[in-house]
């Protein structure tokens, strides 16, 4: 027998469209970005600008597609055959139902483990506050001495000192030899730099090479380079390949270029602008020094004038004749100081042989006496008032204390939480007492009352 319709569930049909676009939001829902490794294949690049291909292996393949923008700025052609590393998010292409990469990101296979690589290791070390900016030092403003570690035979160097010598070529320029790239590269790099820091001989370090992939700029990714660059004892300035081209000799630097002609040209002033500030910094000299001399010229002519006025004969008779006068007003101030002293000391002397210092001993000693015996009287009537007011709070007291009502019979009772029982309603039959008496207390039971 074949089920009745009442008992099947109800169905929910979905359109195509419908389904598509719920794989779609799963998908993108579920791997919001993920990494790709794979080969190119059937790779396509219409007039819109947009590149579509297929990422395969030796089990699958994956349909993909790159928009103008991101195309635009490949640093690799993509071709058939190529083993690439994709960043993406997957949907699903609802016109034809096919799940679809749309990928961000596109790098070739050996380079991408390079740069993952590369990113690791900046990560850490910038945990490790290695690329702070606080730790960076800036540049002298005027380099005296410059020491450059870099390939005697490469591009950079010739560069950089063509620019020196075309903007500044009073500069002394000193080359530290060591090879830019390959195996051996980085350690050597380590040992120029270390060297260049601990001589003395430099206020500046340049560091630099020519362009190249990730591959030859490799040994400037080095951790032992970039901590070297780091405590170097001289600042460092870091022009490792072109401008898109980032090391970690660039985080750890001072100062990054991003050219080795940039460097060079951020090193030194143009000479010609030196020239101009050093003319206008002499003219500002000149007129300071004009100006000087002018107002040196003019006090020394109304010195003259003042000079020529007053003949100096004169004013050496109207000083010494001042003098004098001072000198009359000086003995009369004296003299009259002189008398007036002489008179107080004679007054003194006289009131000393009026009165006796025998008698002045003996006046005091009676004033003493009667100073003490009116301190005694005082003292003994002070006293006297403190004892009746003391009395006076005695009574006071006993008349409002307790125990004299306990002296007249009376006894004041308590429950066992030490509360006083004034109400017979405060009272439970069979419950404890104690009453206070003059002489004790006395333990009471309560009984009922009939």
């Amino acid at each position: 027998m074949f089920p009745s319709s009442a008992s099947q569930p109800a169905r929910h049909v979905l359109t195509p469209g419908q389904l598509a676009t719920l794989a779609r939001d799963l998908l993108e829902g579920s791997f919001p970005a993920v990494w790709v490794e794979g080969e190119l294949g059937g790779v396509s690049r219409p007039a819109s600008g947009h590149l579509y291909f297929n990422l395969k292996d030796a089990r699958a393949q994956l349909r993909c597609a790159m928009w103008r923008q991101q195309a635009q700025r490949l640093r690799c052609a993509p071709r058939d055959g190529m083993q690439v590393l994709l960043r993406g998010r997957l949907t699903v292409y609802e016109a034809r139902g096919d799940m679809q990469l749309i990928v961000e990101h596109m790098e070739e296979a050996g380079e991408g483990a390079l740069r993952r690589a590369f990113e690791e290791l900046k990560a850490r070390l910038a945990a490790e506050g290695l690329f702070d900016a606080a730790r960076k030092r800036p540049l002298p403003r005027l380099v005296r001495r410059l020491g450059i570690v870099t390939s005697p035979s490469g591009a950079a160097i010739r560069d950089v000192l063509h620019v020196l010598q075309r903007r500044f070529p009073l500069l002394d320029v000193e080359l530290v030899p060591s090879p830019v790239q390959g195996a051996a590269a980085a350690g050597q790099l380590v040992q120029a730099l270390r060297w260049a820091g601990a001589s003395g001989r430099y206020d500046t370090i340049l560091l630099t090479r020519g362009g190249g992939s990730l591959e030859d700029l490799w040994c400037f990714n080095d951790e032992a380079l970039a901590r070297a660059i780091a405590a170097s004892p001289v600042p460092v300035m870091s022009a490792v390949g072109h401008e898109i081209d980032t090391t970690l000799a660039d985080f750890a630097a001072d100062v990054r270029a991003p050219t080795p002609s940039a460097a060079a040209e951020l090193l030194v002033p143009e000479r010609g602008e030196l020239l101009a500030q050093l003319y206008r910094q002499r003219a500002r000299l000149d007129a300071a020094l004009r100006r000087q001399l002018d107002a040196a010229a003019q006090r020394t002519d109304r010195a003259i004038l003042r000079l020529n006025a007053v003949r100096p004969h004169a004013r050496l008779e109207r000083g010494a004749l001042r003098l004098a006068d001072l000198r009359r007003r000086l003995d009369a101030q004296r003299s009259m100081h002189l008398q007036g002293r002489r008179e107080f000391l004679h007054a003194l002397c006289a009131r000393l042989r009026a009165l006796p210092p025998q008698r002045m001993v003996d006046m005091r000693r009676e004033r003493l006496y009667h100073a003490l015996e009116t301190l005694r009287r005082e003292r003994s009537m002070a006293g006297e008032r403190h004892h009746l007011r003391l009395l006076g709070l005695a009574r006071a007291l006993e008349a409002v204390s307790p125990l004299a009502t306990l002296q007249r019979g009376f006894a004041i009772l308590r429950d066992d939480a030490g509360r006083v029982v004034s109400r017979v309603q405060q009272a439970r039959t069979d419950q404890k007492l104690s009453a206070r008496l003059i002489d004790g207390e006395l333990a009471l039971r309560v009984e009922p009352h009939d």
